[in-house]
Parts: structure tokens; C-alpha cells; sequence
């Protein structure tokens, strides 16, 4: 038994239509705003709460409030409904509102976040919204309107079967289309709640425009596996408007600005009830992106 996603929605669209773009595709547009460029243009993106970071494992700091995740109907199997996040020192109740990647190019990391400098080939955001809350523009005006679940991956040998069903969908349709996968098992890509016992919490921002500085973040110590095939299919194959390679889309981390990282330990649990979350991979929409 597994939880089942269904019909997702994917898609390969170019954010420079947007006004802004990764580094790699400053040329794309002349008015196109690489990360350097971003607080230019938004404001709230030269903020003194920026993500992502880079987190210094002999700097954080153990708080006994952060209990471990603990996933509740994992062994059910439904549709897109709802996500319900508790716990876990958060402010209130969250559901989700969809997950998204960012990566790098054949051969170089693109994780967001970094632990001690070192940045990882792939990263996963499950962004979740605060109830009563009803979009990410709603929640973007509560300092903690908005909870962030990040999951670094590594290179191995044999990686999660939902990251082969997910990445292999990279691509496969013409850019700026869009494709459903059914059967998604997100199950698959999230580790047991026991292995999800050690995380990091800071207060961040969105990693997109326009920077909103209301994020909750919990990045996982455990990393998920991703083969170096896949990371070179999705470098390939997913192009953006322009045909570019879709890759490097990561925005470098940011001063922490005196904010401090906690680390959880492993006693008590967070609640996250019925696990569906609908994706999307279009970085063109700043509301569906982090």
C-alpha cells in the first residue's frame, strides 16, 4: 500500500517573462534580472530574512521543542485532496499547496541550501500554507503564513522510484507545455517518518521573487537518492522557452544576518496527516515557486 498522487501537472516554462531569471539566463532577455539584480526590482529580496543558506552544522543550535516528523495514512492509497502539517514548534495548522525541484547541470550540485559549503545535485520544496489561509499570496503576509519542507539529494546507485517516475517526465513534452503523471507514489520519495527524525528550522524567505519573508523552514539532515543519469536527463531534456538547457536553477544563498538555525532532537512528533500534494515544476510563476 502507498499514498498515490494523481495526475500532476508538470511543465518547462522560461521565468524571464517574469522580469527575472537564474544566472544562467541573463541573455535570454534584456530585461531580464539575475539573482544579483533581484532586490532591484523586489525589494523584499534584499531583506535581512533571505533563503536559502548555508548551514554551519557546528553553529546550530539543539531545541528540544523541534520533535521529528511523523507521517499519518502513509499506508493509504488516495487522491489530490488535501495535506494537514502540525507540530513540530509551527504556529498553527498547514495544508499543502504543491512541490516543485530545483537542480543544477550534468556534473555541478543545484541544491538552494548548503551545509558547510557544500552544495547538493538536487533539492525538493513541499510548500505548505497556513489555514485559514487560502493561497500563498494570502499567507505571504504572515510572518510564519508559510511552512517549507526542503529534501537535499545525493548521487547513487539506485535512487527512489518516484524520483525515476517524477524526472523522467523532465522534458518529455515540448517547452511550456505541460503533462500529467498519474500513479505519482509520493510515498516513494518521502522516507519513512523514523529516518525524518533530524531536520534544521530557520525563519527564511521564498527563494523566488518577490522574496516574501514569511517562511517557516525545515531542510531534512537525511538526504534522498537521485542517480547521475537521471540529473544528466533532466539537464538534457528540460529547455526553457528560448532553448536553453533548464539547468542551474538555484538561487545562492544568503547572509543569515544574525538569525539563528535550530536542530531538532528525536523525542515527541509532528503530525502530517493525509500526505497528497499536487506539483508543479514550472519556475515561470512566482506563487509556484520557492
Amino acid at each position: 500500500t502507498e499514498i498515490v498522487v494523481r495526475k500532476i501537472k508538470m511543465g518547462c516554462v522560461c521565468v524571464c517573462a517574469g522580469g527575472w531569471c537564474y544566472e544562467n539566463q541573463a541573455s535570454c532577455d534584456a530585461a531580464c534580472r539575475d539573482p544579483s539584480g533581484w532586490s532591484s526590482a523586489f525589494p523584499r529580496c534584499g531583506g535581512l530574512r533571505q533563503s536559502p543558506i548555508n548551514i554551519v552544522s557546528g553553529k546550530v543550535h539543539v531545541n528540544t521543542a523541534l520533535p521529528p516528523l511523523e507521517f499519518i495514512g502513509h499506508g493509504d492509497r488516495i487522491n489530490i485532496t488535501s495535506v494537514r502539517l502540525t507540530g513540530g514548534a509551527l504556529p498553527g495548522h498547514y495544508r499543502a499547496a504543491q512541490f516543485h525541484f530545483h537542480w543544477g547541470a550534468s556534473g555541478r550540485p543545484g541544491s538552494e541550501h548548503t551545509v558547510d559549503g557544500e552544495r547538493f545535485p538536487m533539492e525538493l520544496h513541499v510548500v505548505h500554507i497556513k489555514e485559514p489561509y487560502g493561497s500563498l499570496s494570502e499567507a505571504e503576509h504572515d510572518m510564519a503564513g508559510i511552512a517549507l519542507l526542503a529534501f537535499l539529494f545525493e548521487v547513487a546507485r539506485a535512487s527512489a522510484a518516484t524520483s525515476r517516475r517524477a524526472l523522467r517526465h523532465n522534458g518529455r513534452d515540448p517547452p511550456g507545455s505541460t503533462a500529467l503523471m498519474s500513479d505519482f507514489k509520493l510515498s516513494d520519495i518521502v522516507p519513512p517518518s523514523g529516518e525524518l527524525r533530524g531536520y534544521y528550522r530557520y525563519v527564511g524567505s521564498m527563494t523566488t521573487p518577490g522574496c516574501e519573508q514569511a517562511v517557516a523552514w525545515t531542510v531534512f539532515l537525511k538526504t534522498l537518492p537521485v542517480s547521475g543519469r537521471q540529473l544528466d536527463a533532466v539537464a538534457q531534456q528540460c529547455r526553457f522557452w528560448t532553448g536553453q538547457p533548464m539547468t542551474d536553477i538555484f538561487r545562492p544563498t544568503q547572509p543569515l544576518d544574525g538569525r539563528v538555525v535550530y536542530r531538532s532532537n528525536s523525542a515527541g512528533a509532528v503530525t502530517l496527516t493525509r500526505l497528497p500534494i499536487s506539483c508543479s515544476r514550472s519556475t515561470s510563476r512566482r506563487r509556484a515557486t520557492a
